[in-house]
């Protein structure tokens, strides 16, 4: 149940976080282009390198840390993050083929499942 609870927490940390990061951008920068949005995938993506492999590095670190915050918080924030950190690690495992089967293929059919789900918000 504890877990459940940091997943929460770091959760909403991180929804917050999202909107602290992405809103002030998108309204300097406008949003023809959603450089917010871009931002907060880009730090994202570094945060989660940097912190999942630091907590991998550290046996001492209790466990419920990565819950509170590689799950909760960083979840919250972005999960394009967890989709680069997920490719990085198929590629590290020699996967390659399967690697750019799951990046291309998260692309191409998250986008149809994006146009799909606004096609029927249109219909009905």
């Amino acid at each position: 149940m504890q877990k459940y609870l940091l997943i929460a927490l770091g959760g909403g940390l991180g929804s917050i976080a999202r909107y602290w990061v992405g809103s002030p951008i998108g309204s300097r920068m406008g949003v023809r282009f959603p450089y917010g949005t871009l931002v907060v995938n880009m730090t994202a993506c570094a945060i989660i390198g940097f912190a999942l492999t630091w907590f991998s590095q550290r046996a001492e670190i209790n466990p419920a840390w990565r819950y509170l915050f590689a799950v909760g918080f960083i979840g919250a924030y972005s999960t394009f993050s967890t989709y680069e950190w997920e490719t990085l690690s198929t590629l590290r495992s020699g996967a390659f083929a399967l690697a750019s089967i799951y990046a291309l293929g998260s692309l191409v059919l998250g986008l149809a499942a994006v146009w799909c789900g606004a096609a029927l918000a249109e219909a009905i």
